[in-house]
């Protein structure tokens, strides 16, 4: 674990020192216990003085499995997939709804989704949203293989990552509709899989009710990106590529010279996203806020889960 944090093949080496104890890492002499027990209610977060778990397995997702965590002594847990149960925020789009009535666990969502849930929560806003797609042109991910090899029904998933495109499921429809219950059924969404290391795209096409040109969506999302998403959504003009975007702490970036417009209510947005670092950061974002929260300090709505959502 150490030497994986140390040196990593897309992010590069850490700048802080990075050591091994027995039971624990040490980053700039901060010392973080570390446990190979695979049953999370045996885990000892409590003696450790942990309160939040991130749930980043992406095993323990649904409430039943997750709760485990606080069998162990946590206090809330964040998984880092969808989920089938617990409530899901994404980071400058619905987080102001998390409330403590609300549960222990909830579910952040997905890279994917963090990327276009700013986008088409900016637009529904502006220009009302009457349906739409997403293509997200994901790159590799951990699960995938390197050569071909059974994957049991799922065919094409088993099929090498390195020589391929792969189209897949994605659940952010799914969870657009949970964060975005207004437009629930008016979005679908599928992935391709592409022989890159990190750095992902979400094409995006919607149908709206406002007549509206392109230059009139850029400016919408110029301005988001200097208030309501300062620091979530960012915004260019520039001739950029993925590998630009590696390491970046943004949920989505706007590439404004990538969007085309077919008709005055029928626009396709492209945005990048690093589909591992950015996601991270939204996490500690989300980790932050339900602290405050927790402690009354934060401002909540609560209004989309009030209404079963």
């Amino acid at each position: 674990m150490a030497y994986l944090l140390k040196y990593d093949s897309t992010h590069g080496i850490y700048p802080q020192t990075v050591e091994c104890e027995k039971n624990a890492v040490v980053i700039a002499d901060v010392s973080i216990a570390t446990s190979q027990e695979k049953d999370p209610s045996k885990i000892k977060w409590e003696a450790h003085g942990v309160n939040f778990v991130i749930e980043a397995t992406g095993v323990f997702t649904t409430l039943e499995r997750a709760s485990l965590h606080l069998d162990g002594g946590a206090k809330r847990v964040i998984i880092t997939a969808p989920s089938t149960d617990a409530p899901m925020y994404v980071f400058g789009v619905n987080h102001c709804c998390y409330s403590p009535k609300n549960g222990s666990i909830v579910s952040a969502t997905s890279c994917t989704t963090n990327c276009a849930g700013p986008l088409i929560k900016t637009m529904n806003d502006k220009f009302q949203v009457l349906e739409g797609m997403i293509t997200s042109v994901h790159a590799t991910i951990a699960a995938q293989r390197t050569v071909d090899g059974p994957t049991g029904k799922l065919w094409r998933d088993g099929r090498g990552c390195l020589q391929n495109i792969i189209p897949t499921s994605t659940g952010a429809a799914k969870c657009i509709s949970k964060i975005l219950p207004e437009l629930k059924e008016k979005i679908s969404a599928i992935a391709f899989r592409v022989p890159i290391p990190n750095v992902s795209l979400c094409d995006i096409t919607l149908r709206v009710s406002q007549p509206v040109t392109y230059d009139e969506v850029k400016k919408v999302m110029k301005a988001a990106s200097e208030t309501t998403l300062k620091g979530i959504l960012h915004y260019t003009e520039d001739d950029v590529v993925s590998s630009d975007f590696n390491h970046t702490k943004y949920s989505c970036i706007f590439d404004a010279k990538a969007g085309i417009p077919q008709t005055s209510t029928f626009i396709k947005i492209i945005a990048w996203y690093d589909n591992e670092y950015g996601f991270a950061h939204r996490i500690v974002d989300l980790m932050k806020f339900m602290h405050e929260v927790d402690e009354g300090k934060g401002c909540v709505t609560g209004e989309i889960l009030e209404e079963g959502n």
